[in-house]
This record gives C-alpha cells, structure tokens and sequence, in this order.
C-alpha cells in the first residue's frame, strides 16, 4: 500500500469505513501524501495533459470568447477574471494574450484564481507575474462587487464524488473498508433517498450513481454573483447531461490504474453530471450543452489552425486540432457548459 493509503487503512480501523467522497478527497488534497499538494501533475512528465497545455488555440478561442461577453455586458471597467483549477497558468495566460485584442478588455481585468496547491500556485506565479493575480483557496472568495467572467476547464471533474447503489430496499451508499489485503469497497444499509429517486428515476436494481455535493455548492456560491452583477461562467470538462455508472478513475504515467491501490500516487477524477451543476446555477441560463469539439469549430478553431499551420509548425498545429475536436478524440467526451443571466444575450459558441 502507499503511504496515504496505510494512514487510511489505520483511521478507518479505527473510525469505521470512510465515504468514496473521502476517500477521493485525502487522495488530492491531503497536506502531506495528497496528489496535487505534492507535485505537477500536467504535461508529458506527468500525469495528464488539458486542452491548454495541448495547444494555445484552446486558450486563444476561450480568451476571446470571454472578451466577447464583456463586450456584450457593456464592457464595464472593471470585472473579475477568474479560473478555478488553473493548472500551471497556461490557459489564463493564453486568454489575456488573446482577449487584449479587444481594447479596453486587458485594462477592465482583475485576475483571480482559485488554487489550492502550493505547487501549481508557484508555477502560476511564474506564468502569470505580470497579471499580478490574486489567489484564493474556494470559490466563495471571489469578490462580488464586479460583474464575473469565470472559466473552469477540468476542475469539477476532480472534486469529490459520492457513489450509490440501487437495491430492492432503497439506495445502498458505496463505502471504502480496510482488511488483511488493503482497500476494499463495500456498501453502506440501504435507504430511502427521495432527491436520488429524483434525479435517476429509471434507475434499475444494481445500478450505481454519482452525485457531486462540492461541484453544486461552488455554482451555487458564484450564481448570484453573476446574477446580480453580470458575466458568464464556462464549465469545460469531460462528463455528460447525466447519467449513471461508475466513473471513478485513477491515472498516472498517461495511463489508469486501480483506483484503491494509488492513493495519492495517482490523479482520481469522476465523470461531471452537467444537469446538476445547471440546476445549481438558479436563477442563471443554461446554454445548450455542446460538444467541445462543436464550441471550438464554431468559436473559429480550424481558421486558426490553418493561420498558425505553417512550416516545421504545421504537423503539430493539425495534431493538436485533431486532438482538440475530433471525436475519437477529446471532441465529444469533453462538453462545454455556459451559464449566463436570463436577460444577457446567448454567449458565442453554443447553438
């Protein structure tokens, strides 16, 4: 066992078996053995590599996107950029090159970034030294006396899930115990769960449903903000509407591996339910949900591509288009999700 899942294996003999979600959350965030507090997971010598360390055009086409919703808005002086999860900065920055295009929009700017690992907030502040952003550890602390330009792009995808089972005598949770071979999965005493009966009417015996608490409480902390003030939230990650499954999954090296046996050696991510982060967001609108594929064509992806397609540069610029939007590709397993006052007008990109 790694060391964080020995620790796990002790409080659980002594607390009794722990929650998926708490699980997950030890596994990222724990100050010592946690996943993202201790390293930088992105790139070729990590673990996994975002659309925006693929190619700058994702950030391009994002930059200016969110340029556009302040135009729509009026383009008021001031107004709170913000990325939740930013990674090693490389997206933001990306977006501020591509955004300063539009006059008035690099100086209306206030950079905010929600990070928790001191690893990745020490790459940003390389990345992003002349931003001069502000960090903050929750969403809850982004200011809310300016109108909201928020970009998440991979960062619901790795909060923490709870699981639960189906059975004849109500919903059963999935639960996490600990024996002579390791970590093992077990299920919590079924109970009646009106709000899952709800959400998964057709849910036969045996099936197995995800529900994320944190994803939910993050919109509902940034909705009236945007309400009250402006702006638009983009959520890009890969996930559905809904659904049902397991979709807890363990990566590194590029490649998964069994979720139970890397603790805090290992990226964890679940599948994002993009209707309960739309129901969340009341009284804000739901775009249609789009492809990420589909959003970058119609935000211009492929005229960039063909602009920035020239000499030794050309083979990588189709890889990383094909990559991007294709859909055997990230093209249709990753979905775009935009949520804007009712009274605004429909944001770029969406049908």
């Amino acid at each position: 066992m790694t060391p964080l899942a020995e620790r796990l294996a002790r409080r659980i003999a002594a607390e009794g078996p722990m929650r998926v979600s708490e699980f997950m959350a030890a596994c990222l965030t724990d100050p010592e053995h946690g996943y993202y507090t201790t390293r930088d997971p992105l790139g070729a010598a990590g673990d996994f590599t975002t659309a925006p360390e693929i190619s700058q055009m994702f950030g391009e086409l994002v930059g200016l996107w969110l340029a556009q919703v302040w135009q729509d808005i009026g383009a008021p002086e001031a107004v709170t950029l913000a990325e939740l999860g930013p990674g090693r900065g490389t997206l933001m920055a990306d977006v501020l090159r591509a955004a300063a295009r539009l006059p008035g929009f690099r100086q209306a700017a206030r950079v905010h970034l929600v990070e928790l690992s001191p690893v990745l907030r020490a790459a940003q502040a390389a990345t992003l030294a002349d931003a001069a952003p502000v960090w903050h550890d929750s969403a809850a602390g982004l200011p809310d006396d300016r109108p909201l330009l928020l970009v998440a792009n991979e960062f619901f995808d790795a909060l923490p899930v709870r699981q639960f089972l189906r059975t004849a005598d109500g919903w059963a949770e999935r639960m996490i115990g600990a024996g002579p071979g390791g970590l093992g999965y077990g299920l919590a005493p079924a109970v009646a769960d009106p709000e899952l009966d709800r959400r998964f009417p057709g849910a036969g015996p045996d099936t197995l449903v995800e529900t994320c608490a944190p994803g939910e409480a993050v919109i509902q902390a940034l909705a009236p903000v945007i309400a009250a003030r402006g702006g638009a939230a983009l959520v890009i990650d890969y996930g559905d509407w809904d659904g049902t499954g397991d979709t807890l999954q363990a990566m590194t090296g590029h490649a998964y591996a069994p979720v139970l046996e890397t603790a805090g050696a290992a990226d964890l991510t679940a599948h994002v339910g993009f209707r309960w982060l739309a129901e969340a967001a009341a009284p804000l609108r739901a775009a249609p949900l789009a492809t990420q594929g589909a959003f970058l064509e119609r935000l211009g992806i492929t005229a960039r591509a063909r602009a920035l397609a020239t000499g030794d540069s050309a083979a990588g610029i189709v890889a990383a288009h094909r990559r991007l939007t294709h859909p055997e590709e990230m093209g249709t397993l990753f979905k775009v999700l935009a949520l804007t006052p009712a009274g605004q007008p429909q944001p770029p990109g969406f049908a």
